[in-house]
């Protein structure tokens, strides 16, 4: 194996802000790339305020950022200062990878458009996630991904508790999923300029890629298709995905997308395989017309039994299933350990902290050990001295960027 990562030598510069563009580069990091965090002098990055919002969960650490923002280096620079933005085009030139996801208006503000930096590194990846999109009256606007990814693609209301009421968002669910894209993107462009030697603009939004998440169901309704309603109090429209509780009153998932084939199999484990095959329950017509029967019959077999045997006999009879936890039982799940969906990393003051890791991995290539997230700035006078400025213009520029 190399002893190298996979990314080392891209150098990413984040001038983003929250989660969606700067997780992109949190996965570029965890494969060795050298990640450049651009923050306010002073208060830094707002996502480092999220935690502190009423509502958030509460920890001695900062969460947020103890998550998007692992193995990077922060540099406060004062965009709005002709000295902080020459110390900016300096960086550019040095960087294969500009990742923002500022609106249009603020990077022609601080002059940092596509066509300002290209101008300076013609090898450059501009990459340039936005809430909305490039075009349309909407395109400006400022954006969450509760806003444009959950609420705006359908998401919000296509999952609904049984009296109709929208599931609420939680933290980064929408930018995580739009941060893959963002890095998928920036991979192209990367690929691209290995073909052409040459640099590009690669972009994705929160909206699009929310829409991407609700494909499904905007693909129906393109064709036009008849959406089952499902009211308070009612049973599941299928019995055969949808969740139901043990013994031990531990909820699970079960989904059988080919009953013809699914369902038998599952009777068989309850003892009953005459159900399968009886006129009520036999085919999808069937089981549609009779649900509310056909789920109190599931639910009462379900409820003979802990999960823990369920889960073994599911097992046996290649049934799909999974349990629905809470997050305490997710933290401890054995399956996430095994998946490498959770890593340990060293971090100052705490020791051994787990963390969630990045959901690509490439056979053969090891990725980075995690590093703790920086403080406000923490690496500015390092990254200036790489650039050649001596160590008064160092202090100057600080100085007048307002920092300590």
């Amino acid at each position: 194996m190399d002893e190298r990562n996979l990314l080392s030598g891209i150098r990413v510069i984040d001038c983003g802000t929250y989660v969606a563009g700067p997780a992109a580069a949190t996965v570029m990091s965890d494969f060795g790339a050298d990640v450049i965090k651009i923050e306010r002098p002073g208060g830094g990055d707002l996502w480092r305020l999220y935690s502190k919002l009423p509502g958030v969960a509460k920890s001695e650490l900062d969460w947020c950022w103890v998550l998007t923002n692992r193995n990077k280096k922060s540099v406060a620079l004062d965009l709005g200062d002709p000295a902080g933005r020459e110390a900016m085009i300096r960086l550019v030139r040095t960087a294969d990878v500009f990742l923002t996801n500022y609106q249009r208006p603020l990077l022609e503000k601080f002059r940092l458009s596509w066509e300002d930096l290209a101008a300076v590194n013609e090898r450059l990846i501009y990459a340039h996630l936005t809430g909305y999109g490039d075009a349309g009256e909407d395109a400006d606007d400022p954006a969450f991904d509760a806003l444009a990814y959950w609420a705006r693609s359908g998401l919000m209301m296509s999952v609904t508790g049984t009296d109709g009421s929208p599931g609420a968002p939680r933290p980064g669910m929408g930018d995580h999923p739009t941060s893959m894209s963002m890095f998928g993107a920036i991979m192209l462009g990367l690929y691209q300029r290995e073909r052409t030697g040459r640099g590009s603009r690669v972009t994705t939004s929160l909206l699009a890629s929310g829409a991407w998440a609700n494909a499904c169901d905007i693909q129906a309704k393109f064709c036009k298709a008849a959406f089952p309603v499902r009211g308070a109090g009612k049973h599941p429209p299928n019995p055969l995905t949808a969740a139901y509780l043990s013994r031990d009153a531990k909820l699970f998932l079960l989904v059988q997308i080919d009953p013809d084939n699914e369902f038998p199999r599952l009777c068989q484990a309850f003892g009953q395989p005459e159900l399968a095959h009886g006129e009520l329950f036999a085919t999808n017509e069937g089981r549609a017309e009779n649900a509310a029967a056909l789920y109190a019959i599931l639910q009462g077999e379900f409820e003979t039994r802990d999960l823990s045997e369920w889960r073994m006999i599911f097992k046996r009879n290649d049934i799909k299933f999974a349990p629905l936890p809470k997050l305490d039982d997710v933290v401890q799940d054995p399956q996430m350990r095994a998946a490498d969906a959770f890593i340990d990393m060293e971090y100052p003051g705490v020791g051994r902290l787990a963390t969630v890791n990045s959901p690509v991995f490439v056979s053969g290539v090891q990725k980075r050990k995690p590093t703790a997230a920086p403080a406000v700035g923490e690496h500015t006078r390092e990254i200036l001295r790489e650039l050649g400025y001596g160590a008064d213009a160092i202090e100057a520029l600080i100085r007048g960027s307002g920092q300590a």
